[in-house]
């Protein structure tokens, strides 16, 4: 294999950057090592999750079709950041169905479809308590987004978070329902 060909097949990632896979958010390549299976030669992305204590091998050829990607441009991150400040877009189906969805916007890996997972599940003191299972997606949605921008802004996740709450906080009606405003629907689960 020539070196140019393992360059294209790496995508230009390098070891020690920090990479978005989809399926499991932000984590760090550790390592580019060569393994034999199966008598062939396989060239893998050594990927560390720290927060998940997780390793993951991915072969330097598979990293698109699983869509692996660098950390979001800080104007993609603004935009994120913009996105929970809009309206919550609450559709009216099952629960299940919306789950569903939102379980696929957080495995997207797409920083903007997360954002708007954050922004459509979160409630603020004010609003009705959330179901259980609404609770994990929000937290699972909060987590792959706070991980993302505290990477690319070099700070703690906490502070992530507190920049994820005050945009929050910024959307319509986050605050308590004044007389003559509409709250958000939210479509009770059937049971």
């Amino acid at each position: 294999m020539t070196t140019n060909k393992k360059t294209t097949q790496r995508q230009g990632f390098k070891t020690s950057e920090f990479v978005v896979y989809p399926a499991h958010g932000v984590g760090q390549i550790m390592a580019i090592e060569e393994q034999e299976i199966a008598g062939a030669k396989l060239e893998l992305f050594v990927i560390s999750f720290v927060k998940d204590k997780m390793t993951l091998r991915v072969p330097t050829a598979k990293i698109v079709s699983v869509g692996m990607r660098k950390l979001a441009e800080p104007a993609m991150v603004k935009r994120a950041l913009d996105t929970l400040k809009g309206r919550a877009r609450i559709k009216r189906t099952m629960w299940s169905r919306r789950a569903q969805e939102y379980e696929a916007k957080i495995n997207s890996g797409d920083i903007v479809a997360i954002s708007e997972v954050v922004r459509d599940l979160f409630r603020s003191d004010t609003q009705p308590e959330q179901s259980y299972s609404e609770r994990q997606l929000y937290e699972a949605a909060l987590d792959r987004l706070s991980r993302e921008i505290s990477a690319v802004q070099h700070i703690t996740e906490t502070e992530a978070v507190k920049e994820i709450e005050a945009a929050l906080a910024k959307g319509p009606r986050r605050g308590p329902a004044k007389a003559g405003e509409e709250t958000p629907e939210v479509e009770e689960e059937a049971a």
